[in-house]
């Protein structure tokens, strides 16, 4: 399989799964070594596609239904709330669909979470434990934002109300 043809055929796998797939699964797949899949979807994000890079794998969001709504959480706690804080928003039914921070030297920086379950956020909290990383907020002494998505902005307003009484939402 040609490189044009292989990536055309990470994106209908992609899209056709509507689940997040490990670089390791799609290397599997296609029958090749997982960084040349790393250069595959490098290459097919330059060119606008969007796939998110996610702790599940790669994913490209299906198209929101009408009236999904979304908002951006300015919040702040420590590590060990961050559980928590994530628990709060899937619980009500919304999807983290990432985090940022502003940087001193680089700006923003942005990583992609898709959130939107406890399963996806025990995945989540394992591969965090499992790598030793540590979290975005942790450069900016635990402010961060997380871009929210929800049916409606009742949803909002109730992950709000349940952050701000925690005191994790900053406002």
């Amino acid at each position: 399989m040609e490189a044009k043809e292989r990536r055309q055929h990470i994106i209908s796998l992609l899209k056709s799964t509507g689940k997040p797939l490990t670089g390791t699964v799609l290397a599997k797949e296609l029958g090749v070594s997982r960084q040349v899949i790393v250069g595959d979807v490098a290459i097919l994000r330059a060119s606008g596609a969007e796939i998110y890079a996610t702790p599940q794998g790669y994913v490209i969001l299906p198209v929101t239904a009408s009236g999904t709504v979304t908002a951006r959480f300015a919040c702040s706690h420590s590590v060990d709330r961050m559980e928590e804080e994530l628990a709060i928003i899937v619980d009500n039914g919304g999807r983290v669909l990432d985090v940022s921070v502003e940087h001193p030297v680089y700006g923003e920086i942005k990583a992609s979470l898709i959130l939107a379950s406890r399963y996806d956020l025990a995945e989540f909290l394992h591969k965090s434990a499992k790598s030793g990383a540590i979290p975005l907020s942790v450069v900016t002494g635990g402010v961060h934002l997380h871009t929210v998505e929800a049916p409606t902005t009742d949803i909002l307003h109730k992950i709000a109300a349940e952050l701000r009484a925690l005191r994790i939402l900053l406002e």
